[in-house]
């Protein structure tokens, strides 16, 4: 007979979505149920593989979805899928695993995010190898029952799989040693809801049937391993067992195994610790640069904040502001530079467009102008290269400005703007004032020019527009004549000729968020 799991005191009262009180159909998203349904009209052969006793976090979109899929239904699974707006997605390379795949989808109505695991094959093991296939998925399919939303499988099932997963997990000397043969306490609770719902009988048919070289014996020993009192020494002497059982079964040699885990292990902890990166997903069909274009008052910072918090919960996402790019090197040595003559009093300190144009000076500050754009533009052509980079491997960035040839007040090329209404005022007249037909003042400005010329339109470019009396309204730490004079210019264009998406901004928060937010999923 199968030795039983001691249930805890604090779980030995009935299960709380058992007894009705909380229902996976009652608290399952409509993108999980439009799933579903899909799912059942199609026939295809399925069931939620693991974690059910918390089913109805689940069908919530609070715990991703484990699905055990057949192999002959695969391609089926995935135009459904594909049909209801799921985008496929990769993990890290350490995190990958042979006959699984993932997908995201996103619920606009409740602003959740639905992930799917899509399990072709039974792989198992520690986190950070998954070594070993049990190629039981077919009779494990077979044995679901419907449960009025979900494909469940039969608790024998779910049990023996929980088990062996849990002694490969916790119970072998690397992981021990690594502090980790503690069961969590979400693990306990599963242990010990189904044990409870078992039949022994029927267990011990399915463990001679599907898995006849793990025997009894053996596995009245893993459960003795989860038990808090099991030694360490008795617990390791388990897991080698178990591990020798399932030889047959694995990806790699054992010693290989071990190896692969530490050295992931390495790898993760280098990059969370020195480089503060998370493991992200990425998405199959490529990465995007994703720009919000706005004049003031549009929202557009709000706007960037709140989407990077959206996608960088799961997928791999960085943001750059395209308006207020980071100084290189270069920069900051130009701009030292600069600031001798200023300090002696030749020409004023750095100042605005407007305001450069109109203030007095002994020596004109025309060219300190010129040289100061020129490094702008060059350290946006660099912030534009190193997210583009990022997109080319996958990655979604979110850009808070862009430089457009279409608007000419805000993050593109002023420098011939700028001389022609220089030479024109009485600034023009200064010591060292730049000419149009000087050739450094002509270097300057192809310089500054060649720098923009290099910037595509993004994959996905959002305007946020909105009246520029609202603007003004909202922006009231600005100059109102610049902010009606830039707003004005975004409310205005044409914005037809590029391929934009208007987005207007007068309306609250929530619903501009909302509409960004399911324009962006659409369209990547």
């Amino acid at each position: 007979m199968i030795r039983t799991f001691q249930q805890p005191d604090s779980l030995k009262s009935v299960n709380h979505v058992s007894q009705g009180l909380i229902t996976p159909e009652r608290t399952a998203l409509n993108l999980i149920r439009k799933l579903c349904q899909a799912l059942a009209e199609a026939e295809i052969a399925y069931c939620h593989w693991k974690s059910n006793n918390a089913i109805d976090r689940s069908a919530s979109g609070e715990n991703d979805l484990d699905l055990l899929i057949s192999r002959a239904d695969a391609s089926r699974f995935a135009e459904i899928l594909f049909r209801l707006g799921f985008k496929q997605a990769s993990a890290q390379p350490e995190k990958q695993m042979p006959g699984v795949v993932d997908y995201f989808g996103y619920e606009p109505e409740a602003d959740a995010w639905v992930h799917v695991h899509a399990h072709y094959q039974l792989i198992l093991g520690h986190d950070m190898s998954k070594n070993f296939r049990l190629p039981i998925e077919k009779p494990f399919i077979e044995s679901a029952v419907y449960d009025g939303l979900f494909n469940i499988p039969a608790p024998e099932f779910e049990y023996i799989v929980l088990v062996i997963r849990m002694i490969l997990k916790h119970s072998t000397w690397d992981a021990i040693l690594g502090r980790e043969g503690s069961l969590k306490k979400v693990e306990r609770e599963e242990l010990a809801y189904l044990q409870a719902r078992i039949n022994q009988v029927r267990l011990e048919e399915i463990l001679g049937q599907h898995l006849p070289y793990i025997d009894v014996a053996l596995f009245n020993d893993c459960l003795q391993a989860l038990q808090p009192g099991c030694s360490i020494g008795k617990r390791i002497k388990i897991g080698q067992r178990l591990q020798a059982r399932l030889r047959t079964n694995g990806r790699r040699l054992l010693t290989a195994d071990v190896s692969t885990k530490l050295w992931h292990r390495v790898v993760l902890a280098i990059r969370s610790r020195i480089f503060k990166a998370k493991p992200k997903y990425r998405l199959d069909a490529g990465g995007a640069m994703i720009a919000i274009v706005g004049g003031d008052g549009a929202g557009k910072t709000t706007a960037v904040d709140a989407l990077y918090d959206w996608l960088s919960k799961h997928l791999a996402t960085s943001r750059v502001h395209m308006g207020k790019p980071a100084w290189s090197w270069t920069t900051r040595s130009v701009r030292a530079l600069l600031k001798i003559p200023q300090l002696v009093g030749f020409y004023p300190l750095e100042a605005t467009f407007a305001e450069t144009l109109t203030q007095k000076s002994p020596v004109s500050p025309g060219y300190a102008w010129l040289l100061r754009e020129v490094c702008r533009a060059r350290d946006r052509y660099w912030t534009y290269v190193k997210a583009r980079r990022f997109a080319a491997n996958g990655g979604l960035v979110i850009v808070d400005r862009y430089s457009l040839s279409q608007v000419r007040l805000m993050d593109g090329p002023l420098a011939e703007l700028f001389i022609s209404q220089l030479t024109a005022g009485p600034q023009g007249k200064l010591f060292l004032s730049p000419r149009k037909e000087h050739r450094l003042t002509q270097l300057l400005i192809k310089l500054e020019k060649s720098y923009y010329q290099q910037t595509a339109v993004p994959e996905l470019l959002i305007v946020l527009r909105v009246h520029p009396d609202i603007a003004v309204q909202r922006k009231t730490d600005e100059d109102p004549a610049s902010v009606r004079k830039r707003s004005t210019e975004i409310w205005e264009l044409d914005w037809e000729e590029i391929d934009a998406h208007i987005i207007e901004a007068s309306k609250s928060k929530e619903e501009v968020l909302a509409e960004i937010k399911a324009l962006i999923w659409s369209e990547l």
